[in-house]
């Protein structure tokens, strides 16, 4: 029932919305930009044609007020005063100067003043202002204007003007600067789009498409990233970028081998198992046998046939990917460095010499099963570096205490670790130094030496190889002893 409802859910839902992506983004927010680049240009300069077109008023009815001083008993016929009124595109002039003298020419005025304005000393603001309100000013209306054009600065000109012809005059230049910003507008986004499309989106949308397509199968090594030659930061995005999909890439796919590795180890290890109790079945009938050599290597067999059925019986009960916590006690080293020298065949006349170095008394806190794997596997390791030489050699194994730690070393004088499986040398499939091998023995070592706490090493660069263990003694808590007890 909750998959049907949730398929009529899925059948019903209304498809997504269309969400502009970097590049339309990009694209509105230039245009809006530079227009607003435009209107901050605009303003001054509609403020600025206002200011030019009325001094401009201005300095023709101070040429018409010299016409009429000029003229005989300083009267003007009507009809050459209406001619230079209708060239200033006044309706009324006066001319103030310094000795308070005025002279005055007018038409026709009409009864009312709608807005008075004064060009000298008039801040930016006030003219701003000015400007944009004749555009929403109603209609006829008529202004007086007053001002200093510049030919007698000692005269002071005012005029009383309709406005309509200075609005039609702001309005046509508004136009004309509207399209001259609408094509500036263009261009500049147009460029400003391209180059940053080119320099940043079109990067930006490579890398997005490619951790989307990484992410779907990041397995792949064919879908890493090919970074650039770029040194900017797009280009150490793509490097950064490039290197963390090689390496998880890598690490996916050692995981999967390792994985698959598990499981067929698990598989091993059931079949494993019950071979190996079948063994243990037909091992038993030796112990009848009165033969000494037999009743001599009869309890060393069974002890190493019931190590690996303990170690493949935890296999399949824990899981193949990680080992079982150490079960440590107290127990001699000498003994079991034997068994280990037993269970590999060692010595071997005129190959291999075998040498013990340890105390009888000397001790070591340890799980003893794992302990025997961390030696066998060095001691495996140092018999195939002797039988790769093809040459007489020895083994030596040596242990000692420094206060609450003991240290083992197994050493060979065979031909040593090659320098290119040092750095990766207890690294599972990456420490190899021989052909057929897998590296497992030294990654799983340091693992179980790591499980006791301790560490393991590759001491020495000459004269074969020495691997050093330290195995700490187990802190014991004086608290929960007490409790226990």
């Amino acid at each position: 029932m909750k998959h049907e409802s949730l398929s009529a859910e899925a059948g019903t839902r209304r498809p997504p919305r269309y969400v502009p992506g970097l590049s339309a983004k990009l694209l509105l927010l230039t245009i809006l930009f530079v227009m607003l680049a435009e209107v901050l240009v605009f303003v001054p300069s509609v403020s600025n044609f206002r200011r030019q077109w009325l001094m401009e008023r201005l300095a023709a009815a101070q040429i018409a007020s010299l016409a009429a001083e000029a003229a005989p008993g300083g009267q003007l016929p009507k009809t050459l005063r209406d001619e230079l009124l209708e060239q200033a595109k006044v309706k009324a002039i006066a001319v103030k100067r310094a000795d308070s003298r005025v002279l005055i020419i007018e038409m026709d005025m009409p009864d009312d003043v709608d807005a008075s304005y004064d060009l000298r000393d008039t801040s930016w603001l006030t003219l701003i202002g000015d400007a944009l309100m004749v555009y929403l000013a109603p209609d006829n209306r008529v202004i007086r204007v007053v001002g200093q054009p510049g030919f007698n600065p000692g005269e002071l000109i005012d005029v009383v003007m309709e406005e309509a012809p200075l609005k039609a005059a702001m309005i046509k230049y508004g136009l004309d600067i509207l399209g001259l910003s609408i094509l500036i507008s263009i261009i500049t986004a147009a460029l400003v789009y391209l180059s940053l499309d080119a320099l940043l989106v079109k990067p930006m949308t490579k890398l997005t498409w490619n951790i989307v397509r990484f992410s779907e199968r990041p397995e792949d090594p064919s879908r890493v990233i090919s970074p650039s030659n770029r040194r900017d930061e797009i280009g150490t995005a793509e490097r950064e970028l490039s290197a963390m999909q090689h390496e998880l890439s890598e690490t996916l796919s050692q995981k999967t081998r390792l994985a698959a590795l598990g499981l067929a180890v698990s598989k091993i290890s059931h079949d494993l198992r019950n071979m190996l109790s079948s063994a243990q079945l037909l091992s038993d009938r030796l112990s009848t046998v009165k033969d000494p050599t037999v009743q001599r290597l009869v309890p060393k067999l069974l002890a190493s046939l019931d190590r690996a059925i303990r170690l493949c019986a935890r296999t399949l009960d824990f899981g193949q990917a990680q080992e079982m916590p150490p079960r440590r006690k107290r127990f001699p080293l000498a003994p079991l460095v034997s068994e280990v020298g037993d269970s590999l065949g060692l010595p071997r006349p005129n190959l291999i010499d075998w040498k013990i170095e340890i105390s009888q008394e000397l001790e070591v806190d340890a799980d003893r099963d794992q302990l025997f794997r961390v030696l066998s596997n060095l001691c495996r390791n140092a018999v195939q570096a002797l039988e790769s030489g093809n040459n007489p050699g020895e083994i030596a194994v040596t242990a000692r205490r420094e206060g609450a730690v003991t240290i083992i070393e197994v050493a060979d004088t065979g031909p040593g670790v090659p320098e290119k499986a040092r750095a990766n040398l207890f690294k599972a499939f990456q420490s190899v130094a021989r052909k057929g091998g897998t590296g497992l023995g030294l990654a799983i070592a340091q693992e179980l030496v790591h499980a006791h706490g301790g560490q393991i090493a590759l001491v020495g660069k000459e004269g074969g190889a020495t691997f050093r263990v330290a195995i700490p003694d187990v802190v014991v808590d004086i608290e929960k002893a007490r409790r226990r007890a």
